[in-house]
Parts: C-alpha cells; sequence; structure tokens
C-alpha cells in the first residue's frame, strides 16, 4: 500500500513539473512572439509608439526594435527547448526572460501597456521555471503510467 501511494505521489510531482515546464514553454514563446512584433514595429517606425524627451535611456526606435527583434528570436528557440525538458533550456530561459524584463522596463515610455504585458509574461516564465525542482524528472508529452 505504501509503494501505491508514493507511486502516485512521483507522478503528481512529473505531472506537476510536466505542467509547469509547458507553461513557462507557452508563456516564453507568447512573449518571444510579441516581442518580434514589437521589434518590427519599431524598425518600420510605426507611428502606434510614443516619442518622449529627456529619457535618461534614449535609444533610436529602430535600436530598441533590434533589441526586442533579437530577444523575441531568442525567447521562440528557448521555448522550442523548454517544449523538450532540455536543462539548457531552463537555464537559458530565465536569462532570456530577465533580459525581456530589462529590456521592456528601459523602452517603457514607448509603449507603456504593451512593456508591462511582456514583464508580466516574462515574471511568469521565471516563475514557472524556478518552481520546478531538478529532481523531478519528467517527459513532458509521455501520459503517465504508461510503460514503454
Amino acid at each position: 500500500m505504501t509503494a501505491t501511494h508514493t507511486t502516485h505521489r512521483s507522478t503528481a510531482k512529473q505531472n506537476w513539473a510536466a505542467g509547469t515546464m509547458v507553461f513557462a514553454g507557452v508563456m516564453l514563446m507568447l512573449a518571444g512572439l510579441l516581442d518580434i512584433f514589437r521589434g518590427i514595429m519599431a524598425i518600420a517606425e510605426d507611428d502606434v509608439f510614443v516619442t518622449t524627451r529627456n529619457y535618461v535611456f534614449e535609444f533610436d526606435l529602430t535600436s530598441w526594435g533590434w533589441i526586442h527583434l533579437a530577444l523575441g528570436v531568442l525567447g521562440v528557440v528557448v521555448s522550442l527547448g523548454l517544449f523538450r525538458a532540455a536543462t539548457w533550456a531552463r537555464v537559458a530561459g530565465v536569462a532570456i526572460a530577465g533580459l525581456i524584463i530589462i529590456a521592456n522596463f528601459l523602452s517603457l515610455p514607448y509603449y507603456p501597456v504593451w512593456s508591462v504585458v511582456l514583464i508580466a509574461f516574462s515574471a511568469f516564465v521565471i516563475w514557472a521555471l524556478c518552481t520546478v525542482r531538478r529532481d523531478d524528472s519528467f517527459e513532458p508529452f509521455e501520459s503517465p503510467g504508461r510503460d514503454i
């Protein structure tokens, strides 16, 4: 009876780990895609951006566009690694999400609502990637209780 309870607990941990990893992958994919779109809009010098004067971190709008485009592409690539449950993707995911938060904070006056949304998405990614422990081994797309 104890073995059954332990197996159930282990399966629950594996399901929790798989769920948070998939959540982090989806959120990082969304943040990356939104950052790619923002970068393209800034490179094209779209009129949706607000121009502010006397901002400490003032870059050219095109420079912000390339920064966001690069971070978005990296975010999408890392999210694909998260779907494969790669360890490198967990580390890189936290790093890329942190850089996305910093870039969106620094470019906050140019497009405030979008920046806040991306900061929230990236914060959820960091939370999800940091809550799964290393000893919670799992296969994200394997059904529990199925032996191959």
